[in-house]
């Protein structure tokens, strides 16, 4: 843990609601200063002299100026969200009143809190751990239900219970096998070592489901990247509209209609994919504006998590499409193939044509199997339904930690097969139990802990 960082002692405060005018606006303080310097502005009662967790309304003055009637709210140190005393001031959500509130505190002493700075400080006073931080910022960035309750599960401290069984007991071992190096001339061994691997083997377990789940967090926190992919009048606009069931995107029989990309958002069983209609492709355009248009498209391909190809039924034969999902397999590129039209096609022909071949076949226009479609895509990316009651891990930072880890496990699994001596054994030990450490900031530096906490807004 880190000792007191620059800037430690001031007392903070910031904005906490959004910008813009609204009903209320709520304006924060933290800091050892913070109840005295609201007293200098708010004459209605001696803050400093009432209990924590108390609200109080009354003017608000800058020396004779009334700035505001407002509502005081308490928070007094310890039991306070960032552990120092806490002050939120709610006043009417004026722009204007907000500002000159503020600027008020800021002249008696109070300066502008940095981003996630209030959070911050909750970390380095104890209040949460580093995992428990980010996941405040996490559950104020979510946009779907799965997201919430992931970041839910990591603030009450899912993730960060998981690590701590696992460090304390990897903890004990270290401090038998260092009382060992003690007494090494007396070749006595206070470690189980079979204790020692079976831990070893519960933590290399854990720590792989921990790192499997990452690609279905990744999926929860940022959601999916789905290219709709296809020759030109293929649909590929019409689906866009018919999965957003709005006219987003121009259709038309003309070909090459799509120039650009669209891309839109929609929620399927709390799950964000990221559509995205592009200009359809085919071998030679004399268009330039058409041909950057494809380029783009075959671009967004290559980087999308899954590819809905879709193609009209009556005019895409089975040799093409097999050539073509020889090259996605090729590839490695995630795909759904989707044969559009069917409003206008003999389906029994469907069926001989396409014989052995996955094919869903849809109507875009008269919106034919697109809830179909939908599920078959939430499949395709998270095979299955969505369990956020366990831990899923959803932060790069903490999976980069969680692949040291797992190598650690595995080098002090290698140096027990080979009876390596309790030195060499401890080292191992320690890059492990620093690697966790890294995770929950038991061992961090300012520098880390600026980068983190700069993401969240101000307020936070």
């Amino acid at each position: 843990m880190l000792g007191k960082l620059s800037g430690w002692e001031d007392t903070i405060v910031a904005l906490a609601t959004p910008q813009g005018i609204g009903a209320i606006g709520v304006i924060r303080l933290s800091g050892k200063e913070a109840i005295t310097i609201t007293d200098q502005l708010f004459h209605s009662k001696k803050l400093i002299d009432q209990p924590s967790h108390t609200t109080h309304v009354g003017l608000l003055k800058d020396d004779a100026n009334v700035l505001d009637q407002v509502v005081v709210s308490i928070y007094k140190t310890p039991a306070s969200y960032t552990g120092e005393d806490v002050i939120e001031i709610s006043s009417h959500g004026s722009p204007y009143i907000l500002e000159k509130i503020i600027k008020a505190i800021t002249s008696k002493g109070a300066r502008l809190a940095k981003p996630g700075e209030f959070t911050q400080r909750a970390f380095l006073n104890g209040k949460l751990d580093l995992t428990q931080a980010e996941a405040v910022a996490d559950l104020i960035s979510s946009n779907t239900e799965a997201s919430r309750k992931n970041a839910l599960q990591n603030i009450r401290g899912g993730f960060s219970s998981v690590l701590k069984t696992l460090r304390d007991q990897l903890l004990s071992f270290s401090a038998l096998i260092e009382l060992e190096l003690d007494f090494s001339q007396e070749d006595v061994e206070f470690a189980d070592r079979t204790k020692l691997s079976a831990l070893l083997q519960t933590a290399g377990k854990i720590t792989s489901e921990l790192l499997a789940s990452f690609s279905l967090g990744n999926v929860i926190k940022n959601g999916v990247q789905v290219a709709i992919i296809g020759k030109p009048n293929s649909g590929k606009s019409t689906l866009l509209n018919t999965l957003l069931n709005e006219e987003r995107a121009i259709v038309s029989p003309i070909a090459g209609t799509t120039r650009d990309t669209i891309e839109e958002v929609l929620n399927i069983d709390g799950i964000l994919f990221r559509l995205i209609d592009t200009a359809g492709i085919r071998d030679h355009s004399n268009d330039s504006i058409e041909s950057v248009g494809i380029e783009r498209s075959l671009e967004k391909m290559r980087l999308a998590d899954v590819v809905i190809y879709l193609f009209d039924v009556n005019e895409l034969s089975s040799y093409e499409l097999l050539l073509l999902m020889k090259e996605m397999d090729a590839k490695s590129i995630k795909y759904l193939l989707a044969g559009n039209k069917i409003d206008t096609a003999d389906t029994n022909e469907l069926g001989e044509k396409f014989a052995e071949i996955p094919i869903l076949f849809i109507s875009a226009s008269q919106k034919k199997h697109i809830d179909t479609l939908k599920q078959r895509l939430v499949d395709v990316v998270i095979g299955g339904e969505i369990q956020t009651e366990g831990t899923i891990v959803s932060n790069a930072r903490h999976y980069e930690a969680l692949r040291m880890v797992d190598q650690s496990l595995k080098d002090i699994q290698s140096a027990m097969e080979a009876n390596l001596s309790s030195d060499l054994l401890s080292l191992d030990i320690r890059r492990c139990l620093h690697y966790l450490g890294e995770i929950t900031g038991e061992i961090t530096n300012e520098d880390q802990l600026d980068y983190i906490f700069s993401k969240f807004c101000i307020g936070k």
